[in-house]
């Protein structure tokens, strides 16, 4: 998880590069900041860190109900586009 692609990826498959949290909250993605982003503890990055995974992607569960419902959460979800790219970057 070295290096700055993965520092602009989340564990959870959205970019940190292209969200708004970053100079809003001065986030810093759930990789450089251990599973605390500006939000307070993630779940899915403390999920991925427990098992040492690099990414959701790469979990034998994914995608599992806890993934779905933070990626379909009516408030803070992307209805399923971070599944989407998670499975891009597991096909490369």
């Amino acid at each position: 998880m070295q290096g700055k692609i993965m520092k602009e990826k989340s564990m959870c498959g959205l970019y940190c590069s292209t969200c708004e949290f970053v100079e809003k909250c001065g986030c810093k993605g759930c990789v450089e900041s251990q599973g605390k982003p500006f939000h307070g503890e993630c779940p899915i990055a403390v999920c991925c860190m427990g098992k040492s995974l690099e990414h959701c992607g790469t979990c034998e569960e994914f995608p599992c109900d806890q993934l779905n419902a933070y990626s379909y959460d009516e408030a803070h979800g992307d209805n399923g586009k971070r599944i989407e790219e998670l499975r891009k970057w597991i096909a490369k």
